[in-house]
């Protein structure tokens, strides 16, 4: 199966992910003895045992590099640490896909001189993925160059496929006519020309990388700088003119663990950046040592890169002198990681961020939380916690391993909060803080103390559901986006709005799978995973929302009517002459500018 992820442009859409399988290598050879690795190490997971774990399929769309990454210093370290040096070369060499050429691709559309420029002073759509630093996720018509009435009209500008890449989850910077956009697995940072899709300039990273981009002048020096982090926990600085490294350090609170899901954010010279490490994959093995890990911020100076302060959301994991039914012994606290993108509350000189879940004993009060900090020191000044005692990790499902903590002692929900907290200000003059959660739940606290005003909750929730990776709002309305995989009646996928002074409900839409015609086949699960993950985004009123499934929908954020739908699922004529399809989307995989809409499509999920 050959998968490749596009960026898709409408009016102009842009992303997608192919279901296709290399021909020339290992993986259709069930007698290789990678297979038998596979099955005996990685099957339990990776064969449905798991709903995070990538399917086969997936794995095997991967190239080298990547696979030994992921096994030696990535997501699947532990995992990859109990394999023999052999076993692991054997598996990766089974599970590898073919390696595609990616320098000859790019040079083929490159932009030719009279689009090479790269313009920073044309409208500046998106200069980081929540848009501004209070994480509205809004865009006015004059900033994006698109108006709600323009969203019945959109119609397919171009797509770009990126050969060997199971996954696109970042959120481009949008200025005048160029898209600044991370393509995570390719490990290169790409300046697109919006129009065209062809390539200004391009960055090469030596770590995959994992974050959206933001960009800002690099303290008075009048030079625009884009701001991004990978796999290590490393933040690289760029010069958005050119794609000339300007610096890269550590963002690690702590040198060992962590990396970058979240984008760094940028304000009064600092550059805030989220840390997400929880231990959560490697709970899954029996032996492991349960857990270590946890959510950090630190803060550096933008011009240099010298760090400034640093806030760990617990005190690091020691051993609790109790074992698992395995016999391993435990650690712990650990987990609290944070997902997502900061917030800054400028007036009053705060930066808030959203937490996940505990992935060990014992269960601390910073966990699936929303916590408010100094700008100027990283002093914690407030903790909301949303779910008291959420302790979960990968051991935890179907069938509880030794490393999931006791009923008793949990509620085991896994109740993240995966998306920044927006700052909004009422027409009264009043402050809202807002943000979605796992369990469904909307929450509006007063930014000054971080108590309730109001809070809603619609569907389940679960490890996979609710509200995921964040909410939208377009000044008088909050937009709750749920994803709620599976079946059943209280599962309900869809959009829901709300009044954000009051908490009113006012219009829904609740979603329905699809899987006319060859969907089923396109989109496995197309029945029982349709819902919404992915970072809502509003353009002039208009709620921009995609599944995943694939399929993108656009409401009126006024009455919630249907402006235009779109089918991202399916393969495409690429401008770089790659065969690719669409697949999930997910993460923040939406944004727009430039008189465009541009959608990441396939998320290897």
């Amino acid at each position: 199966m050959n998968i490749r992820s596009l960026l898709v442009a409408v009016l102009s859409v842009g992303g997608s992910t192919s279901f296709l399988v290399p021909s020339a290598s290992a993986q259709n050879d069930d007698s290789h003895p990678g297979a038998a690795v596979y099955q005996r190490d990685c099957a339990i997971c990776h064969g449905g045992g798991n709903a995070r774990a990538p399917r086969l399929g997936i794995l095997q769309a991967m190239n080298t590099d990547d696979l030994t990454y992921a096994l030696s210093e990535g997501l699947m370290a532990e995992q990859g640490s109990v394999l023999s040096a052999q076993d692991r070369a054997t598996v990766i060499e089974y599970l590898a896909a073919p390696e595609v050429a990616l320098e000859a691709w790019i040079a083929d559309i490159r932009c030719t001189a009279d689009r090479r420029l790269v313009d920073l002073n044309g409208p500046a759509a998106m200069r980081t993925p929540g848009v501004q630093i209070t994480a509205s996720r809004m865009i006015s018509e004059e900033a994006a160059g698109l108006s709600k009435g323009d969203m019945e009209d959109l119609e397919l500008a171009w797509a770009l496929a990126f050969p060997g890449v199971t996954t696109l989850r970042a959120a481009p910077v949008v200025v005048g006519s160029t898209v600044f956009y991370s393509a995570v697995n390719t490990r290169k940072v790409l300046a697109l020309d919006a129009a065209t899709g062809c390539i200004k300039w391009v960055y090469d990273s030596p770590t995959p990388l994992r974050s959206s981009v933001s960009i800002a002048e690099l303290g008075d020096t009048g030079r625009e700088t884009l701001f991004f982090g990978d796999a290590r926990g490393q933040v690289h600085a760029v010069d958005a003119r050119t794609g000339a490294p300007v610096w890269v350090v550590s963002g690690r609170a702590t040198e060992g663990s962590g990396n970058i899901s979240g984008s760094v954010v940028l304000h009064d010279g600092k550059v805030i950046v989220p840390i997400s490490a929880s231990g959560v994959g490697a709970g899954a093995r029996p032996d492991f040592e349960c857990c270590v890990g946890h959510g950090a911020v630190t803060a550096l100076d933008m011009t240099t890169g010298e760090r400034l302060w640093s806030y760990a959301t617990m005190e690091a994991a020691e051993y609790t002198g109790k074992v698992n039914s395995a016999g391993a012994r435990l650690r712990g606290p650990s987990g609290a990681p944070i997902w997502s993108t900061p917030s800054i509350d400028a007036s009053r000189g705060r930066v808030y961020v959203t937490t996940g879940e505990n992935t060990s004993l014992p269960a601390t009060e910073t966990s699936d939380a929303i916590i408010a900090l100094d700008i100027e020191t990283g002093e914690e000044l407030w903790v909301f916690q949303a779910t008291p005692n959420d302790v979960w990790n990968m051991a935890c499902g179907r069938r509880n391993g030794p490393n999931c903590p006791d009923a008793a002692e949990s509620i085991r929900r896994d109740w993240d909060f995966g998306g920044s907290a927006i700052l909004v200000e009422l027409p009264d003059g009043r402050e809202l803080l807002l943000a979605g959660q796992k369990s469904g739940h909307l929450w509006a606290l007063d930014p000054e103390d971080g108590n309730v005003v109001w809070a809603q909750r619609r569907g389940r929730g679960g490890a996979l559901g609710g509200n995921h990776w964040g909410i939208a709002i377009d000044g008088e309305r909050v937009f709750l986006t749920i994803s709620d995989p599976g079946a059943g009646d209280d599962r309900i996928p869809g959009v829901y709005t709300f009044d954000i002074a009051t908490g009113t409900p006012l219009w829904e839409h609740r979603l329905s799978p699809d899987c006319s015609g060859d969907r089923q086949e396109r989109v496995p699960g197309c029945n029982s995973r349709y819902g919404i993950s992915a970072t809502p985004l509003v353009v002039d009123g208009a709620v921009v929302t995609a599944g995943l499934d694939g399929r993108l929908h656009i409401f009126d954020g006024v009455d919630g009517r249907v402006l235009f739908e779109f089918d991202t699922a399916r393969p495409y004529e690429t401008i770089n002459g790659i065969e690719g399809t669409g697949g999930s989307v997910d993460s923040f995989s939406i944004a727009a500018g430039a008189g465009m809409i541009f959608i990441g499509s396939g998320y290897g999920s």
